[in-house]
């Protein structure tokens, strides 16, 4: 074979190499509670990477979600736990020998886990005292989000005030406290960043996010706490 036919040949197989790689997800976008091969596929990407510990099962359980979160973030890619073309590129060339997480990324990647996770449940319904998917209360919502991270978070506001320690700057994951409808902290709510924070909101009717330069929450502002390492 010539040099030139080799040339083409190889070239070919590359370049089919890279189509079958991605193809299998084109027009897809893998999020959780898919599952089947492609899902596999990525499990078993993220394993070889160190991201992923867990049974190689072919479901998007909540392993799979907090590893593809982690990997997104320490690549510096958009954070929201979903499999698509840009994730799909980024497993398909990272180099673990070569790699350097993206700036930042180890300190607040475990608070955008958090973050990723709870926003979740937005729009989920406001209910007094309610404390899982069907409803929640405010401090029903931040317990319910950081106890799937195995952090035990009593169901009352000013009880999780007590918990971890006083930050002046909130970051990612951190819990943000108000005094509300009586005096000391009776509001509580997960920073994401972006001066916002994300809540089981009476107001609202049901979990959504708010700006903290909002007036009534700026007025009411406590402070926040830590709880994650």
């Amino acid at each position: 074979m010539s040099k030139r036919k080799l040339s083409i040949s190889l070239s070919i197989f590359l370049l089919v190499t890279f189509l079958t790689a991605t193809a299998v997800y084109a027009g897809q976008a893998l999020k959780e509670g898919a599952s089947g091969n492609d899902v596999l596929k990525v499990q078993t990407k993220l394993q070889s990477y160190g991201y992923y510990d867990s049974a190689l099962d072919g479901d998007f359980g909540p392993a799979t979600l907090n590893a593809v979160i982690r990997f997104q973030a320490d690549c510096g890619l958009t954070v929201d736990g979903i499999v698509g073309p840009e994730t799909i590129q980024a497993l398909e060339r990272f180099n673990p020998a070569t790699f350097t997480p993206s700036r930042g990324a180890a300190g607040d990647r475990k608070g955008q886990t958090i973050v990723s996770y709870a926003e979740q449940f937005l729009g989920t319904p406001y209910v007094w005292a309610g404390g899982s998917p069907r409803g929640f209360d405010c401090s029903g919502f931040t317990s319910y989000v950081f106890g799937h991270f195995g952090i035990d978070l009593p169901h009352a506001a000013d009880e999780q005030f007590d918990e971890g320690y006083r930050v002046s700057q909130p970051r990612a994951g951190d819990l943000v406290f108000f005094s509300t409808y009586e005096s000391g902290p009776s509001h509580v709510g997960i920073y994401i960043g972006d001066n916002q924070f994300i809540h089981g909101s009476s107001g609202a009717g049901e979990v959504c996010i708010t700006s903290l330069s909002t007036p009534y929450y700026r007025e009411r502002y406590l402070g926040a706490r830590r709880v994650i390492s």
